[in-house]
């Protein structure tokens, strides 16, 4: 069987302050730069800023 191909691709955040990462899926057509993302840092314990990295 083939595999599904579509716009949808999984891509890691990575915190700026920390190394954690969080993985998600986002839509190329709608997004083609780089993400970015205001979204909870469990290791510093508050909201700061995740660029996708590759």
């Amino acid at each position: 069987m083939a595999t599904k191909k579509g716009n949808r691709i999984v891509i890691k955040l990575r915190s700026t302050e920390s190394g954690h990462m969080y993985v998600t899926t986002k839509n190329r057509r709608n997004d083609p730069n780089r993400l970015e993302l205001r979204r909870y840092d469990p290791h510093l314990r508050k909201h700061v800023m995740y660029r996708e990295t590759k």
